[in-house]
Order: structure tokens, then sequence, then C-alpha cells
């Protein structure tokens, strides 16, 4: 028997960020599975390719790693996604999952971050604590989030109902490409007295929409914007993938996971 787990991230090209998020949660993986191989997979062939061509960096998409455990004689592979949720990059993993079933003793998937009511009370307990310091009167803490049209988009107002629910009215989840859009919370924060913004990605990496659309000197950044109508900006430039809380939900997820294929005849 011969057994892997083979974490799965969207990717990021920042090589820095890579070292301190999806790395740092496959380690987390690495200390928990220790008679297991760890493998990595992106889901973004963009990603891939720009660190092929650019740094030599090769990195497997899903269907490749498995093709690779098959033929290393792996028999029992456990998938774990570092995703936020279960948008477009986790349907396609389980695609490529179910495509490879049959090459596989057992093979099971691990759930994204926010799979559970309890995945959204966690993420809120790790959120809150990490910015504690900032949770005062005059400043508003926002939160950036990527967006989807698929429906796993509304994981961003479920996760803010929670901050809601929990009396965090200081707390606010924006996305890039979806709903709530940045003009919406805009909408939110203007309803306070506050003077101070803190912008941080909730995103498992900190990558080109924080370093760019989040914190860009660029017109029409979030900073450059919250900046023209008077307020104090500080970004954060951290990945959720840095927070301990974050790596130990998804080492949960594999653990379960793992439970999974134990039971399974």
């Amino acid at each position: 028997m011969k057994k892997a787990v083979l974490v799965v991230s969207f990717g990021t090209t920042y090589n820095e960020s890579r070292k301190k998020t999806i790395e740092a949660i496959e380690q987390a993986i690495r200390d928990e599975f220790k008679d297991f191989e760890i493998r990595r997979a992106f889901t973004s062939r963009i990603i891939i390719g720009i660190l092929k061509n650019r740094d030599g960096i090769e990195i497997d998409g899903v269907s490749e790693a498995l093709l690779q455990l098959t033929k290393d004689g792996y028999t029992h592979v456990l998938v774990q996604p570092t995703l936020v949720m279960g948008g477009e990059e986790n349907d396609r993993m389980l695609s490529a999952v179910e495509e490879y079933k049959d090459h596989f003793d057992k093979i099971v998937c691990g759930q994204p971050l926010l799979s559970s009511e309890e995945d959204y009370e966690r993420l809120t307990k790790v959120l809150t604590e990490d910015t504690r310091e900032y949770d005062e009167a005059g400043t508003e803490i926002i939160f950036m989030g990527h967006g989807t049209e698929h429906v796993a988009n509304e994981a961003y107002h479920r996760l803010a109902g929670v901050f809601s629910s929990q009396n965090f009215d200081r707390y606010h989840i924006g996305t890039v490409e979806a709903e709530p859009t940045f003009q919406d919370i805009m909408e939110e924060v203007k309803k306070t007295d506050s003077t101070r913004i803190i912008l941080q990605p909730l995103m498992i990496v900190c990558g080109d929409h924080a370093h760019n659309d989040m914190a860009g000197e660029e017109d029409d950044s979030w900073k450059a914007q919250l900046e023209e109508e008077g307020y104090e900006v500080i970004c954060r430039l951290k990945g959720m993938g840095e927070l301990d809380g974050v790596c130990q939900i998804l080492v949960d997820h594999a653990r379960e996971a793992k439970v999974k294929m134990e039971e399974m005849e």
C-alpha cells in the first residue's frame, strides 16, 4: 500500500507568498500525515505556465499529478484542496478525480476551507483574532475576496452574516469580480463615522489581486479609491494561508477525508 496526499491550490506567481501560504499549508498536512507522500498540484494553467517560463518551476495540474501518482504506484490517494470555497476550480478538481478514480484502490477528496457552518464560525474567529488590534472605534476592516459567477459566491454573503451575527460590525467583505462589490462596501463604510480603513485579502495567497486591485497605486485600486474619499488606508498584504488557524481548518478537512478513506470497503 502506497499512500499520498495531493494538495491542490489555485496557485500564485508570487514566490514569497507561495512559501508563506501554500507551502505552509502543505507542511502542516505533511506534519499530520507522516505516513503519506505529499504532492502538489495547481488548478491555474496560466500560473503553471508563467512559473515554468519565468522561473523554471514545474508544477503539475491536477490530472497530470494524478497520472504521475498512478505511474509511481500509489494505491491510496487523498486529494485536499486549499481553495476557499467549492467553486469552479473545485469542480474541475473533482472532475479530474472522477476521471482517475479507477486507477487507485481508494481516492477521496477533502473539503475546501468554507464547507460547513463550523468552518464559517472558525474562520470568523481566526480573522477577527488576527486583526484584533485594529478593531476599534473609527476603523473599518475590509476583506477582499475574489468573487465568482458560480453559486459558491454565496459564501461571501454567508461569512459576512457570521461577522454580523457575532457583532463584529466593523468588518466588511467585498469581492473583485462578483458581489458584494467594492461599491457595496463603500456604501456600508460611508454610513459610519470611521476615518481609517484596513484592507486585507480574503484569499489563501497574497497575489495579483491583493497587490494590484487592493493595494495598488493605480486610480482604480481599492486603496486609491478610499484615499480619494479621504480615508486613511492601511493595507495588510497577508494571505489567509499564513494564518495557523486557516491551516488547521484545512488539516482537519484532510483528516476527515482520511477517516472516510479508512471506512471505504
